[in-house]
């Protein structure tokens, strides 16, 4: 089958519903929960929204706005240079990543029951392998998403689930992380919580693993998904470009996902 061919396919089982497109993002709007970093360092600022004209003075026939926010807010991508591991690695920042980087085949690792046991759950080798068993190897170039059921909590403060000791989100175990990047050749890794890493990843060896070993090896991030549940273990495509900011560390983006 020409490439043609396939491409003609896939728009004609998009079009009956054979294939669908699940939306993975969530909505970006001010009370959209940013990662809370320790005082001493500068904070990621909410999202805002302001009108510049609606079919009035200012514009009498069109509507629209202008937006502040970082890089990282709301369902976002995480580039390597984001991260001092990563930073010297030739085309690693948002507009100089190789494109078909950003499509994948979405291996998607179900930890709901765990989680709700335990918020501070991780994801270890053993569980990888565990899932490898009932679903086969993880290919390279995979998507590597963590279903963790963290979506489902709407409102923002048990989304952050604060204590005095930091937030309290699930995660990956440090070990893991060098297991995907390197013995499985990942794209990424992707969380339904506000950042890649667990919420007490700061008092890991090494602090932050996720982001200091993935973008470490050339790979990305993607956090503050929704819609795991929609798709299955293996079989769907995940398509996750940030938005073609000139050295950027990441970006707000609308990650979709092709499902059989």
């Amino acid at each position: 089958m020409s490439g043609v061919d396939i491409l003609t396919s896939l728009t004609a089982a998009m079009a009956s519903g054979t294939i669908k497109v699940v939306d993975l993002t969530q909505p970006l709007e001010p009370k959209t929960p940013v990662l809370q970093l320790p005082p001493e360092y500068v904070q990621n600022p909410p999202f805002e929204l302001h009108n510049l004209s609606e079919y009035d003075e200012r514009g009498p026939a069109w509507y629209w706005n202008w937006f502040k926010c970082g890089e990282h807010t709301g369902t976002h991508f995480d580039a390597p240079i984001h991260f001092v591991t990563g930073k010297d690695y030739e085309n690693n920042a948002t507009d100089t990543i190789p494109v078909e980087k950003f499509i994948g085949p979405a291996c998607v690792l179900d930890a709901v029951a765990e989680v709700e046991k335990d918020p501070d759950f991780l994801i270890t080798i053993e569980f990888v392998e565990e899932w490898e068993k009932q679903n086969g190897r993880i290919p390279a170039g995979a998507w590597v998403l963590f279903r963790s059921g963290w979506s489902k909590r709407l409102d923002p403060e048990e989304f952050q689930n604060m204590k005095e000791d930091g937030a309290h989100t699930p995660g990956w175990h440090p070990d893991v992380i060098p297991f995907l990047a390197e013995q499985r050749d990942v794209l990424g890794a992707g969380v339904e919580t506000v950042g890649t890493d667990a919420g007490q990843a700061f008092g890991f060896d090494p602090a932050f693993p996720c982001h200091v070993l993935m973008h470490g090896a050339n790979k990305f991030g993607l956090a503050s998904l929704t819609n795991l549940d929609q798709l299955p273990a293996t079989g769907a495509i995940v398509i996750a470009p940030p938005l073609k900011i000139v050295r950027g560390s990441g970006s707000p983006l609308r990650v979709l996902a092709l499902v059989p």
